[in-house]
């Protein structure tokens, strides 16, 4: 029995740039170890599998798996994900789809009514924020200079379904230099559930852009990250509560992946709301490839 699978570039430009995604579909009758098998030969960060063509709850069961372990919840497996449900299940304008995940019940929209017309936009959990680490271990452990981290802001970790380490840099060239000791870094977060760094900074390559990020996720299976848009939902939750642009609210561009070759581009609109921080993700997403799976 051969299974339907697409390959999709999210948060891409254009094609070959950004995150590439596996989604499968129909797979309800695969097991749990068969997933895990398909998702480490497919090699991607992330593979999804819509179980069926069917909504349930109101939205479509998904599972994400990367070639280590099932995920709760990822960024660019969600919108890849709902764009192919989207282009080859519904195969019809719509303006809202959900995905029912681990973590809950994500929805994600199309922007066809805004002012960025093919941007999906996908509404995270609030931010969840934890402990707050001290730059000289974890920096030594980047192949950072302590002077390279920027302390009017705390290296904090956020989740908003993975923890995720923020540290803010001060400068582009900062960034570049970035180089992660695996096993130093882990001594350095042995006490937080946040595993993998987002580094980011108040520069970027294009002048459109706002932010330029650096997402390390050796603890996941592979060494630098293109595109995260669970890491990225933590950045905006993140830069509104501690007022990086001096208020309680952001909506920016950033860079991404340009270290690896696989440039990509994430809109982030975050808001405070009474007692959380409304987090939103945006990017878009296109077709390379379909195929059979046998």
């Amino acid at each position: 029995m051969g299974y339907e699978f697409y390959i999709v570039d999210v948060f891409a430009e254009e094609k070959y740039a950004g995150n590439q995604l596996g989604v499968f579909r129909k797979a309800e009758d695969l097991a749990d170890a068969k997933m895990q098998r398909i998702a480490k030969e497919m090699n991607y960060s992330e593979t999804t599998f819509i179980l069926t063509d069917r909504e349930k709850d109101g939205g479509f069961d998904v599972r994400i798996f990367t070639p280590e372990e099932e995920l709760p919840f990822a960024g660019h497996p969600t919108l890849g994900t709902a764009f192919v449900i989207q282009q080859e299940i519904l195969q019809r304008p719509i303006e809202k789809v959900a995905l029912n995940l681990k973590v809950g019940q994500i929805p994600v929209t199309f922007g066809y009514k805004e002012d960025r017309p093919d941007v999906l936009w996908m509404k995270q959990k609030p931010p969840v924020f934890g402990q707050e680490v001290d730059k000289g271990e974890l920096a030594r452990s980047l192949n950072l200079e302590e002077s390279y981290i920027d302390d009017k802001f705390p290296i904090q970790e956020v989740s908003t379904g993975i923890s995720f380490l923020i540290v803010p840099l001060k400068s582009l060239a900062n960034l570049r230099k970035a180089k992660v000791d695996f096993p130093k870094f882990m001594q350095s977060v042995e006490n937080i559930d946040a595993k993998a760094p987002l580094l980011f900074c108040p520069e970027a390559r294009e002048d459109q852009n706002d932010l330029s990020v650096r997402v390390f996720v050796d603890y996941y299976g592979i060494p630098e990250d293109p595109a995260t848009g669970s890491a990225n939902g933590c950045l905006a939750g993140y830069l509104t509560k501690h007022r990086y642009f001096d208020q309680n609210r952001v909506d920016v561009r950033v860079e991404q992946g340009h270290e690896i070759g696989r440039p990509s581009l994430l809109y982030l609109k975050a808001e405070e709301k009474a007692d959380d921080i409304d987090v939103h993700v945006g990017g878009k997403a296109i077709m390379v490839a379909k195929g059979m799976f046998v």
